[in-house]
């Protein structure tokens, strides 16, 4: 997708702090952190939200939560990190891009604002 920021950081386009990258998968240090660690984790091919995960394209979805255990775990924050999504802007989603907040280095409340 010709507009969508996540595509253009995926593609290189856009620099970003990288954490980790494969084939499929990007994570990234988060421009406004909500907590100490915040990485966002973002499919390189473009899915607009959660609505949109299917059969089709799962994997992908199962693979950024093993990136996201592998990063907790070689940051430190295997026993007590968050990973959150939005689908919608009624829900808080920013960017229409599936992506998921690794969010780590504090303690958190139940239920989120």
């Amino acid at each position: 997708m010709s507009d969508c920021i996540f595509c253009k950081i995926a593609a290189g386009e856009i620099p970003s702090n990288k954490v980790y990258e494969d084939e499929t998968v990007l994570a990234f240090y988060d421009l406004a952190p909500q907590a100490p660690t915040h990485i966002l984790l973002i499919p390189k091919t473009h899915i607009s939200g959660a609505s949109e995960i299917t059969a089709d394209n799962s994997a992908v979805v199962a693979h950024i939560f093993e990136v996201a255990a592998q990063i907790a775990a070689e940051k430190g924050f295997s026993d007590g990190f968050r990973v959150v999504t939005n689908n919608g802007a009624s829900a808080g989603q920013s960017v229409p891009h599936l992506h998921f907040h690794l969010l780590a280095g504090r303690e958190f409340g139940w239920p989120p604002g």
